[in-house]
């Protein structure tokens, strides 16, 4: 993970960094990942129109996660609102993500590693917001 090594070298840090919000940016691109994976192999499923819904949820958490890692990891300038914004819509949708795979994790295992990725992701967002100023 270089999240640490790109903040501490960036030569105009503003806003608040701290060791929640670096692993916190860290999970998100993680999750990000595991959630396109997981709808990927949701689709090479033989029962992929029960597992619509997930794909779906994946897809979304996917975006969220990508975009929340992004915004989190700019320091040139500050912007805490919309750092704490993307922070809460990504912990809402690991949430719900997770929530869905889990309901498929005991029959795809794609689903329970990406199941336990959104609940480390959304636990990383809650942390950092607890930080966030």
């Amino acid at each position: 993970m270089h999240a640490q090594q790109m903040i501490s070298t960036h030569p105009q840090v503003r806003g608040s960094t701290n060791d929640s919000l670096v692993q916190c940016i860290e999970a998100c691109y993680d999750c990000a990942q595991a959630c396109t994976a997981c709808a990927d192999a949701c689709l090479g499923e033989d029962a992929v129109r029960e597992l619509i819904q997930c794909i779906r949820l994946n897809q979304d958490c996917a975006d969220i996660c990508a975009a929340a890692g992004a915004i989190a990891s700019r320091r040139t300038g500050s912007n805490p609102e919309a750092i704490r914004a993307v922070l809460a819509a990504c912990q809402d949708a690991c949430r719900v993500c997770a929530e869905e795979c889990e309901r498929h994790a005991s029959m795809h295992e794609h689903c329970r590693i990406c199941a336990e990725s959104c609940r480390r992701c959304e636990q990383a967002c809650q942390a950092a917001l607890q930080t966030a100023h």
